[in-house]
């Protein structure tokens, strides 16, 4: 069967001799699917990256920001056109519902980014432009100076995909063209993406060369592309263990790199809360737990609690709800062999499993909804191997002797994306909240309070990232426009150069009226000498 075409340098053509071939699989009948897909090896990155380097010389000299919105507004509507087929992949190769899931909440998220980021690109003001008009020194954000390569996940084949989600908007907001690697769990969804990104490339004069797609590379390749001198900079999601062999490759070479990776997310329980209204937040860890059949980078991996009766008829109902409920299906073959896994590790390190622990022998791939508990004293004594993650539906409780000791736990944990404290609804938990609150401030990139943190809002505040190993890098979030933006950006100075020869942004005149800079100590949307 031939192999499909990748996109490179403004053309769908034969990958150009590739080191293997794979298939996506469809995980509710574990049998391949039909569609070949080339591996690609160093000549297809060879091409990319020439095309890359075109695009960025060919944008120096354009009316960028125009066509950058004209791009995104556009893609949003090429994608529209194609919900149908876009869902209807996707269900095959990921086994996600395509109601609601896919089709009224994914999708709409993924075009609602590209159209905010087309927001801020036509603003301008996420370019932070600085005018002090009495030295005349001028700078702001601008194009790192060569494409930019996105690694997507395979959890959300819409809006983390490598040629339409968060990082890659991001990227071409800020002025980059983008080389994309699909993500080999669903090639087929990103294919059809990737037709909508050329079409919308095409009808908005931006080079031809600004969005490129090859569907997967062996280790090495990968190794060697985000280390490469003529990039501007790499985005993954993704293991923990294959983002730390990228970042090595891309620190050793100095290039930026931004990681999304590990994260248990911890949930803080205080005594008033459970006394309160334990049953009803039994009820939403479970649905956090199990939502995407806990393939979530936001999931609830960790929950502490302070041992007493209350807690011990919290865990019982969270007990039940686990055990009622089928579990979902994973994603690929990986994920039961990988949550096998980490359930052995944290058993080896003294959690006990209350129940689930195997993987379910049904025609798809799935494994049981996993409770397990670990004292206070056991987790402080193995702190590390106890925040193993578990990609799925599983979940680990530990049960601290007092609020002191919760405390301690909160000390001993790892960089997260999430940190999330439920707390008596008048006053009964402050105390405890002002003890543990200071520590897991540190922790984590987004503090929750009475919520669980599986939801991630697509809105400027919001902050999806965290201090390693959750990312590569505390001060940046792959969620959260125009924020967002500032990882693919460099910081362009420009000291006594001519007016007339200024980018438009740090002329006198504001260039929109809009924008807002920073003018000689004052933030403002005036034209400078005002």
């Amino acid at each position: 069967m031939a192999l499909q075409p990748v996109l490179i340098a403004g053309a769908w053509r034969h990958s150009k001799n590739p080191v293997g071939s794979f298939s996506a699989v469809n995980p509710t009948t574990k049998t391949p699917l039909p569609e070949q897909y080339p591996v690609s090896g160093l000549e297809d990155i060879e091409l990319a990256l020439q095309a890359g380097q075109g695009a960025v010389a060919e944008l120096r000299s354009a009316d960028s920001p125009a066509a950058l919105v004209q791009f995104l507004d556009g893609f949003a509507k090429q994608i529209e056109a194609r919900t149908d087929v876009l869902v209807e992949t996707a269900v095959l190769e990921t086994a996600l519902p395509a109601e609601p899931r896919l089709r009224s909440v994914e999708l709409p998220r993924t075009t609602n980014q590209l159209r905010q980021a087309a927001v801020a690109v036509r603003d301008g003001s996420w370019r932070r432009a600085t005018i002090d008009t009495g030295s005349n020194i001028r700078s702001m954000y601008g194009p790192l100076g060569g494409p930019v390569v996105v690694l997507g996940p395979n959890n959300f084949p819409f809006a983390f995909n490598s040629v339409a989600g968060g990082d890659f908007a991001a990227a071409i907001a800020a002025g980059n063209p983008v080389i994309a690697k699909a993500n080999p769990g669903h090639p087929g969804t990103t294919r059809i993406l990737a037709e909508a990104a050329f079409a919308a490339v095409q009808a908005s004069g931006l080079p031809l060369g600004m969005v490129q797609l090859i569907y997967h590379t062996p280790p090495e390749v990968g190794l060697n592309l985000v280390s490469e001198a003529r990039i501007g900079a790499t985005a993954f999601t993704g293991s923990k263990t294959a983002g730390l062999a990228l970042k090595a490759a891309a620190d050793k070479a100095g290039k930026p790199i931004y990681l999304e990776m590990s994260s248990v997310n911890p949930v803080f329980i205080l005594p008033g809360a459970i006394r309160e209204r334990g049953a009803a937040i039994a009820g939403e860890l479970y649905a956090s737990c199990s939502l995407g059949a806990g393939q979530f980078c936001t999931k609830p991996g960790i929950v502490i609690l302070q041992q007493d009766e209350n807690s011990e008829e919290f865990v019982t109902a969270v007990q039940s709800h686990f055990e009622q409920n089928a579990p979902g299906t994973l994603l690929n073959q990986a994920g039961p062999t990988g949550i096998a896994e980490a359930i052995a590790t944290l058993q080896e390190h003294g959690a006990e499993i209350v129940t689930g622990g195997y993987e379910v022998a049904e025609p798809r791939f799935a494994f049981a909804n996993t409770l397990l508990q670990v004292l206070g004293g056991r987790f402080l004594a193995h702190p590390h191997e106890l925040q193993t993650e578990a990609f799925g539906p599983v979940s680990l409780l530990v049960i601290a002797k007092d609020i002191t000791q919760m405390a301690e736990v909160a000390a001993q944990l790892e960089g997260n994306l999430t940190g999330t404290i439920y707390s008596h609804s008048q006053d009964a938990d402050d105390t405890a909240y002002a003890q543990i609150e200071p520590v897991l401030r540190g922790k984590v990139g987004r503090l929750l309070n009475d919520k669980m943190p599986t939801g991630v809002a697509v809105v400027p505040a919001m902050n999806h990232g965290g201090p390693f190993p959750a990312t590569g890098h505390p001060g940046f979030t792959a969620v959260g426009i125009p924020a967002s933006l500032l990882r693919f950006a460099a910081l362009h100075g420009y000291d006594n150069v001519r007016h007339h020869r200024l980018p438009p942004e740090l002329q006198d005149k504001n260039p929109n009226g809009r924008m807002w800079r920073f003018i000689d100590g004052s933030w403002t949307q005036e034209d400078a000498g005002k």
